[in-house]
C-alpha cells in the first residue's frame, strides 16, 4: 500500500457502507454508539477506517448476520440496507455473501463443544450447510441477490462508484496447516467455499461494471493461523473481533486496499 494520497478527490463525499459481520466488525473496538447491538458495528471496521483516511461522510448500515437478500429486501431483524443509497451517495461498498452460503456459520458450529454440536437444532443447520444441492442453490441465489443488488444502486445513485470488497482470508490455504478445534473436513470445505463466493463476487461486479476488491487474495499470507494474523481464530468471546472474522489490522488493511482500488473521484 502506498501512501501518497489515495484516490484524491473524494473528500466530503456520501459513502454507504453496507455488508454482513466482516464489513461490520463485531467485538473490534469500539462500539457505534446509539447503532443496534445486534449489528455489531465497531469504528474500527474498515468504512470507517476508510472514511477518515478520505475523509468521506461515511453512512454505516453494516448488519452483522445480514444475507445479500436482507441487503435489498430487508427482513423482521434487519432493515434494507440499500435503503441507505441516495441520489446524493458519491460511493457505495459491499460485503457479503458468507450468511447466504453458510460460509461463518459452518465453521463456527463445527468448532463447538460436542455437547453443542450435538443439540438437533445445530446438527439441522450443520447437514444443511454440508448438502451439495442446496450449496449450489444457495451460490445462484447469491449471484442474483448481487446483480439485484447492484442495479438497485445503480437506480438510485446512478452518478455512485460501486465497490465489492471480498471477504478476508480466515483459512490457511495450505490444508496440512492444523485448524485446531476446526475439523479438517470442515476446514477443506470453507476454503472452497471461501473461492467460490469470491469468484462468484467478482463475476458479479464485473456484470454489473463494478470495481471488485480481491481482499481474499491480497490477505492470503494473513489467515487466522499466521505469524501476523489479520482473522482470528476461534474463541468463545468477540474480544479483538468476533471467532473465523477480522480484527482491527485487518480491518485497517482492506481499507487501504478499498482505496488504493478507487480511481480519482468524477468531476
Amino acid at each position: 500500500m502506498t501512501e501518497s494520497n489515495p484516490a484524491p478527490g473524494w473528500a466530503g463525499a456520501r459513502y454507504v457502507a453496507m455488508g454482513s459481520s466482516f464489513a461490520a466488525g463485531p467485538g473490534i473496538p469500539r462500539r457505534i454508539e446509539g447503532s443496534p447491538r445486534a449489528a455489531g458495528r465497531s469504528t474500527g471496521n474498515y468504512a470507517h477506517v476508510l472514511a477518515r483516511k478520505l475523509g468521506l461522510d461515511l453512512v454505516d448500515v453494516t448488519f452483522s448476520g445480514a444475507t445479500t437478500q436482507e441487503f435489498v429486501d430487508g427482513s423482521a431483524k434487519r432493515p434494507a440496507q440499500v435503503d441507505a443509497v441516495t441520489e446524493a451517495t458519491r460511493l457505495v461498498t459491499l460485503t457479503g455473501g458468507g450468511n447466504d452460503v453458510g460460509f461463518a456459520p459452518r465453521i463456527l458450529l463445527s468448532s463447538l463443544p460436542g455437547p453443542l454440536r450435538a443439540l438437533p437444532p445445530i446438527r439441522r443447520q450443520l447437514a444443511s450447510f454440508a448438502d451439495p444441492e442446496l450449496t449450489e442453490q444457495r451460490f445462484t441465489q447469491l449471484r442474483e441477490n448481487l446483480l439485484r443488488l447492484a442495479a438497485e444502486v445503480r437506480k438510485r445513485a446512478p452518478q455512485s462508484q460501486l465497490l465489492f470488497v471480498e471477504y478476508l482470508t480466515v483459512l490457511p490455504p495450505d490444508s496440512t496447516t492444523p485448524t485446531g478445534v476446526l475439523p479438517a473436513d470442515v476446514a477443506d470445505w470453507g476454503r472452497r467455499i471461501a473461492v467460490r463466493m469470491g469468484e462468484t463476487t467478482q463475476q458479479a461486479a464485473e456484470e454489473a461494471n463494478a470495481i471488485f476488491v480481491p481482499a481474499g487474495a491480497f490477505s492470503a499470507g494473513h489467515h487466522a493461523w499466521s505469524a501476523d494474523p489479520w482473522t482470528r481464530r476461534f474463541q468463545l468471546t468477540l474480544h479483538g473481533g468476533a471467532p473465523y472474522h477480522p480484527n482491527a489490522k485487518g480491518m485497517a488493511a482492506v481499507a487501504d486496499l478499498v482505496a488504493e482500488s478507487l480511481p480519482p473521484a468524477p468531476g
